[in-house]
């Protein structure tokens, strides 16, 4: 941990700090038919998951857990924070690739589910690798990618999960050109509109560094939590990804597969959030 601390520390970033240890979660669907909206808010179609033991899901098949326990508190950690500013919609990303951040979007839109009254939709944000879909088992749905491409119309391709809870937004099919498709104002209008429907929308981002996607994702947002994996993310590469954000959107960094936490030290982890991380 205390190499990741440093880096947070060098960066000179200050924010609500978030520590996991877990490791990083995965149906047949029916067929989606056409949404149509009313004034109280669409209809989407539902479909049926299969969430396996390797899908990483932790709080879908080891709900005793303590890591799905750590994403509960995540969880009420958000909803503290939303009592002092605006946040719908949040971005979950990460420096590199293979640090947990699909494994944290998927947990996360789960453990926010839990309360009933509230509508949470999970956005497959990250249309050049797209992997939540599959980890659900819902393969081969159109998502973001084709309502990007099609004519403007009522927005379809987002799925009602009832089993889970919430509803999932895929990528779908990886498109030649995301980039372009995401700077179109076709997305700025959809999430203007998704937020008028639902109280939380969770989306998984490119990782920062390797592509431009996630500036794109980054202006549109309310805030942002940063997922670093220790052993995997270097000082260097997490102080850029930390100086290409924007400080005042970044609420926290998740530490995922921390070697320093244990069973001893879980229960002085509850409190409010401080800003400050902890080494």
């Amino acid at each position: 941990m205390s190499r990741i601390f440093d880096a947070l520390q060098q960066s000179e970033f200050e924010g609500a700090g978030f520590d996991f240890s877990t490791p990083s979660v995965a149906g047949t669907a029916t067929p989606a038919g056409e949404v149509e909206s009313d004034d109280t808010g669409p209809d989407f179609p539902s479909v049926a998951v299969s969430v396996s033991p390797s899908s990483r899901l932790v709080c879908l098949t080891n709900e005793e857990s303590l890591g799905a326990e750590k994403f509960r508190f995540l969880a009420v950690r958000l909803r503290q924070l939303h009592q002092s500013r605006p946040i719908k919609t949040l971005l979950i990303t990460s420096t590199i690739p293979e640090e947990g951040k699909s494994m944290v979007s998927g947990n996360l839109a789960v453990a926010l589910a839990r309360k009933k009254q509230q509508k949470i939709l999970l956005l497959e944000g990250d249309l050049r690798r797209p992997v939540l879909a599959a980890r659900l088992g819902l393969h081969h749905l159109a998502g973001l990618s084709e309502w990007l491409r099609g004519s403007p119309t009522t927005i379809r391709n987002i799925y009602h999960l009832e089993e889970l809870g919430f509803w999932f937004m895929p990528a779908g099919k990886p498109p030649e050109n995301p980039l372009e498709l995401m700077q179109s104002r076709r997305l700025a209008d959809l999430l203007d509109q998704l937020t008028g429907w639902f109280d939380w929308i969770v989306i998984d981002s490119p990782p920062v560094l390797p592509l431009a996607d996630t500036t794109v994702w980054t202006r549109l947002v309310d805030g942002m939590v940063l997922v670093a994996r220790e052993g995997a993310s270097e000082k260097r590469q997490l102080k850029r990804s930390l100086e290409s954000l924007d400080k005042t959107k970044l609420l926290g960094v998740i530490f995922n597969g921390c070697s320093s936490s244990d069973h001893t030290s879980y229960y002085q982890r509850y409190g409010p959030v401080r800003p400050s991380f902890q080494p």
